[in-house]
């Protein structure tokens, strides 16, 4: 029996390997992704509100064409650099908020940018808020400064400050059009902008505004043959924010409160099924494996997972 085990060590093996690869080997009709991420908006305002009644475009049009997930959290620093990087690296990282720090690990965009020869207008960063420019880039000697993507941020980069959405989204179309990246993360600074006023109506607005803006833009980019039917997205939150009675409420975030964890996702693009709703739980590192497997290429530094159930 040993002897027997010893001669067939090499085919199970590989039929482990293939087993634990299952997805990787797979083709698939997408061609493009698109991350777009409503900053600090939380989950009871959002899809736990079971009225939907601050999200009508997610919940009532979009979905009927994706999924959305119950239990996605940021299982890491709750803020906005730390919560985007997770989403682009993989890696849960405690990193400076303010736009001075870079990840430490190579990001999605590095990855795809070298594994598929493509130049750096293929992959973007746009964001209303200028200090996620660091999503371009990291801080590991092997990585930094390389296969790094393009980027529109801010008034005009980083340390030029915010600016309104509504720039945003006119830029993200522009984008679109002329350079057709294959590999998009778009932020929007509301509703987190106007939380941080202690405003609640502003803060509401600004769901509202970011749930058409993104509804809209979707609309806009499958409208473009190179986009329609060839295109996955994932819509989400970087952070939430404190509950009520946590510190200073919904004006602040950054603890490891139920509020500031809880988190959206909804995803859907031509491999996955559609009209599902998940609660298993997944989280926001996540997203990058997911990105990874569609688009084909290896995030070895990654620590997030494939969301298998999602697909077809």
């Amino acid at each position: 029996m040993k002897n027997l085990l010893q001669r067939n060590l090499p085919l199970l093996l590989l039929l482990l390997q293939s087993c634990s690869n299952d997805y990787s080997s797979k083709s698939y009709e997408t061609n493009n992704v698109v991350i777009l991420v409503m900053d600090g908006a939380r989950f009871t305002e959002t899809w736990g509100d079971s009225t939907h009644q601050y999200i009508p475009r997610l919940a009532n049009r979009v979905f009927n064409s994706g999924n959305v997930y119950t239990k996605f959290y940021n299982q890491g620093p709750t803020y906005t650099n730390s919560g985007h990087s997770a989403i682009t690296t993989g890696n849960y990282q405690k990193i400076d908020n303010t736009g001075s720090e870079l990840p430490l690990e190579p990001s999605i965009f590095q990855y795809f940018l070298r594994q598929s020869k493509k130049d750096s207008s293929k992959a973007f960063v746009v964001a209303s808020k200028d200090k996620l420019e660091i999503l371009t880039n990291c801080s590991d000697t092997v990585w930094r400064n390389s296969f790094t993507p393009m980027s529109n941020c801010g008034i005009n980069g980083l340390g030029s400050g915010y600016r309104n959405d509504s720039i945003t989204f006119e830029k993200a179309k522009e984008i679109f059009t002329t350079h057709h990246p294959k590999l998009v993360l778009i932020n929007f600074r509301e509703p987190d902008y106007s939380g941080h006023t202690n405003n609640w109506d502003d803060y509401i607005n600004g769901i509202k505004k970011v749930d058409e803006y993104v509804y809209k833009l979707i609309e806009y980019v499958e409208n473009d043959e190179t986009y329609k039917n060839k295109t996955t997205y994932f819509v989400t939150n970087d952070h939430g924010r404190h509950l009520d009675d946590i510190s200073t409420g919904f004006s602040e975030h950054g603890d490891g409160c139920e509020g500031c964890r809880h988190i959206n996702l909804f995803a859907f693009g031509p491999d996955f099924k559609s009209g599902a709703i998940f609660e298993r739980e997944r989280e926001l590192i996540d997203v990058s494996a997911t990105t990874a497997e569609l688009l084909g290429f290896e995030i070895p530094t990654g620590k997030g997972q494939i969301m298998v159930e999602l697909f077809e």
